[in-house]
């Protein structure tokens, strides 16, 4: 098994291990950490995917350059990005796969707790399910060759906003239901992440449609 496909297991399983413990009230700041290595390790996983290739010409400063936007860290990972896709049996879409995992996971436990609407979750399923369909028949969405996906998806901007609005979600309304924290916020949050998964769904079928 690649380096980059355990990490994607292993951040799923810890997905579902800070759900349970949100559900026993554990020490919420804890949780909230939980959380933000969780979602640190999805640039872990895609960092050791490339570098598998690389044979040491990509090391992690590059790579978290070129998700910052650095033109030239970006070129030298992109010349191995599609080389790693390609050769791995399952590829890109274990990574895909494991970002679901994570976020079905927090979805249903916060729609499970009543702190997020039944139909948000339906939103969101929804969103992801197509999209994925689209960007799947295209193979990836590592790379985004449009202006608007670029923009909206693999710019340091869209890259760094999703994952700062998805930890400030989940963390937030860990904290509601665990410290009683006040829930409109975690509604405002929930607002603003859907909003911004609704926004980059648009990007990936904007993309694998042109």
């Amino acid at each position: 098994m690649r380096g980059a496909d355990a990490v994607t297991l292993f951040r799923s399983a810890l997905a579902i291990g800070s759900a349970y413990l949100v559900l026993m009230k554990y020490n919420p700041w804890f949780i909230v950490l939980l959380i933000a290595v969780i979602i640190f390790l999805d640039a872990v996983d895609g960092f050791l995917a490339i570098r598998a290739e690389s044979y040491g010409e990509v090391d992690f400063m590059s790579y978290a350059k070129s998700q910052m936007g650095d033109m030239k860290a970006k070129s030298l990972v992109q010349k191995f990005r599609k080389k790693a896709s390609t050769n791995a049996k399952f590829g890109a879409r274990m990574d895909v796969a494991g970002d679901r995992v994570v976020e079905y996971t927090y979805w249903v436990l916060f729609t499970y707790l009543g702190l997020v609407p039944l139909f948000v979750t339906f939103i969101v399923i929804i969103r992801h399910s197509f999209a994925d369909a689209f960007m799947g028949a295209k193979g990836t969405s590592s790379h985004m060759r449009t202006r608007f996906a670029d923009a909206v998806y693999s710019s340091k901007i869209g890259r760094f906003g999703i994952n700062v609005v998805k930890f400030a979600a989940f963390s937030y309304l860990a904290l509601v239901y665990i410290l009683g924290y006040p829930l409109w916020v975690g509604y405002a949050l929930t607002a603003i992440l859907v909003a911004y998964i609704l926004l980059r769904g648009a990007a990936e079928i904007w993309e694998a449609t042109r």
